[in-house]
């Protein structure tokens, strides 16, 4: 208990401008973002027949930070399990998934993914987040808010 506390007073302080810069780490902007928050608020929708689904958000890596902290924080109370995933996308169009989970998360929490470090001889290019997918219908609707650090 004391720790979900700490995590949800660790969340909305990083959402209330604390610098994160101090811990060394720096919020990643959302690739496709206006420049006005690095805090992504979305919420899931059902697959479509045609165009692209919103499950995706990608994060631009602005400098060659050695770990990367991805945080997830639960926006409505809609029922179902919503599946997580995460990826690091490296500038040889590799890739690697360092989260996969389902979450049940009560409105309010969150949680903290990582750090993860690069692998030796790789570069970041960008951080994916993945939430919602076909294979659980039950995660339409849910709202959330995403955010990554980039950490040296």
């Amino acid at each position: 208990m004391t720790a979900l506390l700490g995590l949800s007073a660790g969340l909305i302080s990083l959402e209330a401008g604390v610098s994160a810069s101090q811990a060394g780490c720096n919020f990643l902007p959302p690739v496709g973002g206006d420049g006005s928050s690095n805090i992504v608020k979305k919420r899931v929708s059902r697959e479509k027949l045609i165009g692209r689904t919103n499950w995706n958000t990608d994060f631009a890596v602005d400098a060659p930070y050695s770990s990367f902290k991805l945080f997830f924080t639960a926006d409505s109370t809609a029922s179902g399990t919503y599946p997580v995933e995460a990826f690091l996308k490296f500038t040889d169009g590799s890739n690697l998934r360092i989260v996969k989970e389902s979450m049940r998360p009560p409105i309010g929490t969150g949680k903290e993914f990582g750090p993860f470090s690069v692998p030796q001889g790789k570069q970041v290019s960008q951080v994916n987040f993945k939430i919602g997918a076909g294979s659980d219908p039950s995660s339409t609707g849910f709202s959330y808010r995403i955010s990554v650090q980039g950490c040296n």
